[in-house]
């Protein structure tokens, strides 16, 4: 292998680093067998660099190819979709690097890095995870430094101050761009692979769904308020309405479930006042969104349904942002159609009897709806029912088995029993799944809303009053609602009992918890400025500073902001360079030289002072004396090995400028050549 085609040491140290840097933000959402991947090819390429292993043959790379693909299809069920398409991006990226032996391999090995870093970006734009990337181009740019640095034999940590100089010479540049270069929606889309519950509350609701969800610390989203905060315990997020059930499961209506005269939401009258909120949500690849009771969007990407829900037109595949405007008083339908009410009163005929006949028991002994509601509302107060995120399974009448024998479940065991028990007694009732309260960050006055947040409660239809909130959670454990999950599980324990590194776990601790809400407040603030700078702030931005917009001015921001940055840079790296300074020997050799070339005694670019002195001494031997000791004098400075100390480097710097002065060139030596 020739010498310009091997690979240096130091950068197969920078290459390895950065391969394995690279697949940390992956590890939660590929196969173990990846990462075992990446190992396997490490260890051979060590091997190999040790002598002790040869580098794969067509037969071995075809089944590493293979195996590959087969291990993708069964981890995911499929080849298609964006996690399993990354995963395979990942192994390809791993045996990659065991083929790897001359430049040109390092080469591809490397710009498929900078793709690789920039997949993470199509599942989270985290501010974290932004920074971690910014090392990720990092350790990439110092191998293809290092890559170009032969002969280095050994791994050298000096190599990234080049890189790093390099990214902090980008950055104007790079602001410039992402305030005024176009913001250009995408060219396609990528479908991605269904999540679970995590993501956020799901379109159907059994039995255990939300309490399952309840375990997780993840903010499903934040909201700011335009002024003062309102109580804990009126902030109900409604997401989903539950109107039918099948099988035991709540779902919603589907929008050609209903029919045309009922799909379009009846406006109410807004009484009282009203609360105006900006909502950023986490991608949850659904389109439901959340809000306060009737609520009107402030943008024409957010619809609103016959229900009172809103939702997107797109799924949610990255940070949302939507403004709301909430009146919570509003009467919501005071007059209930034909069709609405034979859907809130549907049940199957075939599950939960005990529930059934002692919801008609009951509502025969009170009077009017309301007494009925506050009748049930009683027996899950005073009687032993308890609230817990560890509920027990539940069979075929699970309602029966909840209200009669086991007496022990989640926010969503009340609701739908509740629901069903309304329902049975001629009261139309839906359940509504969503998030209740949220964690208020004093720092910036935003309400954080975690997955543990999530909760189930009733609607029920009053004459004249129209779809009311029921909480039948409030009636069991108070605490949850005014105070939440944590206060309401501290006797059991169970609050994040599978996350024990979560920072929620150790809000007791008064400088850790300071530091959780510094970061989620810079985090709303990278949010709102950074991921949802969008087309229509750019354009806010762009009116801020120059007025009524037109293309020529845009142009001349533009063009005149390049100018600003470029031109600043451009010194900044030409004034870095280090021009060649001459020593006080190579100023009196050289003027040495000027007097010979002045007499046709030119000194060609390939010779050496020895050749120059022996050639000009032969044309003009009369000189021959003074051409030898000015050369032996200045070679005695630059090419000698005699270690000579700086009293004698000076005398022999003076001897040397003696003997260049009085070195005269005249007619004499021109006769002789």
């Amino acid at each position: 292998m020739k010498a310009e085609e091997q690979l240096p040491r130091n950068a197969l140290g920078w290459i390895i680093l950065a391969q394995f840097s690279l697949i940390v933000l992956h590890l939660e959402r590929i196969p173990v067998w990846v990462v075992a991947v990446y190992l396997f090819a490490a260890l051979w390429r060590f091997q190999v660099y040790a002598g002790r292993w040869s580098f794969p043959g067509r037969i071995v790379k075809a089944l590493l190819i293979v195996t590959s693909f087969v291990g993708i299809f069964f981890s995911y069920g499929s080849l298609l979709g964006l996690e399993p398409t990354v995963a395979l991006l990942l192994a390809a990226f791993a045996l990659k690097f065991i083929e790897l032996a001359k430049r040109k391999d390092a080469y591809v090995l490397l710009f498929l890095a900078y793709f690789v870093c920039v997949t993470e970006f199509l599942f989270s734009q985290d501010l974290l995870v932004v920074l971690y990337s910014l090392l990720n181009v990092i350790l990439i740019t110092t191998a293809l430094v290092a890559l170009h640095q032969p002969g280095q034999h050994r791994f050298k940590f000096g190599t990234i101050r080049l890189p790093v100089v390099m990214l902090a010479q980008s950055i104007p540049l790079m602001l410039v761009l992402f305030l005024l270069f176009p913001r250009i929606g995408p060219l396609w889309s990528v479908p991605l692979k269904s999540h679970t519950a995590k993501t956020g509350v799901s379109d159907f609701m059994r039995p255990g769904d939300i309490s399952n969800l309840s375990q997780s610390s993840d903010v499903a989203f934040r909201v700011q308020f335009d002024g003062a905060i309102p109580d804990k315990a009126d902030l109900y997020w409604r997401g989903l309405v539950f109107s039918t059930i099948d099988e035991g499961a709540w779902t919603s209506l589907r929008y050609y479930d209903v029919p045309t005269g009922e799909r379009k939401q009846r406006v109410p009258k807004t009484n009282g006042a009203s609360l105006s909120y900006k909502v950023i949500m986490e991608p949850t690849q659904q389109n439901w969104l959340y809000s306060l009771r009737y609520a009107v969007p402030g943008e024409s990407k957010v619809s609103d349904s016959a229900d009172y829900r809103l939702f997107s037109v797109v799924v949610l595949e990255g940070d949302y942002h939507y403004t709301v405007r909430s009146w919570p008083d509003a009467v919501l339908e005071p007059e209930l159609s034909d069709w609405r009410r034979k859907i809130e009163l549907v049940l199957p005929e075939d599950q939960n009897p005990l529930t059934r006949d002692f919801a008609i028991k009951l509502r025969e002994q009170h009077e009017t709806d309301r007494d009925f509601i506050d009748a049930l509302l009683k027996k899950f107060n005073e009687e032993e029912y308890i609230y817990t995120l560890q509920p027990p399974i539940l069979g075929q009448h699970a309602m029966d088995e909840f209200l009669f024998q086991t007496r022990r479940g989640f926010c969503e065991h009340y609701a739908y029993a509740f629901v069903v028990a309304m329902r049975a007694g001629g009261v139309p009732a839906r359940v509504v799944a969503g998030y209740q309260g949220g964690e208020i960050n004093p720092l910036n006055s935003t309400v954080i809303i975690h997955q543990f947040d999530a909760h189930a409660w009733a609607e029920i239809w009053l004459a004249g009053e129209g779809w009311v909130r029921v909480d039948p959670t409030a009636a069991v454990s108070p605490d949850r609602i005014e105070w939440g999950l944590e206060r309401a599980m501290s006797v059991e324990g169970s609050f994040l009992s599978s996350s024990p590194l979560s920072p929620l776990r150790y809000r007791s601790i008064p400088w850790l918890n300071e530091i959780r809400l510094q970061y989620d407040a810079l985090t709303w603030r990278w949010q709102s400025w950074v991921v949802g700078y969008d087309t229509a702030k750019q354009f806010e931005f762009l009116g801020s500073l120059m007025g009524e917009f037109n293309a020529r001015k845009f142009a001349l921001v533009l063009i005149g902001t390049w100018v600003l940055v470029l031109v600043p840079v451009g010194f900044s790296l030409l004034g870095r360079r280090k021009l060649h300074r001459r020593s006080q020997e190579d100023k009196y050799y050289l003027a040495f030289c000027a007097k010979l070339a002045k007499r046709g005694v030119v000194r060609e670019p390939s010779e050496t002072p020895a050749t120059y002195a022996h050639r000009a001494a032969a044309l003009a031997p009369s000189f021959a004396s003074s051409i030898q000791q000015i050369t032996t004098l200045y070679s005695d400075l630059v090419y000698s090995d005699k270690g000579l100390d700086m009293a004698a480097k000076k005398r022999i710097l003076r001897e040397l400028g003696r003997a260049v002065r009085a070195f005269r060139v005249n007619k004499e030596l021109k006769q002789q050549i």
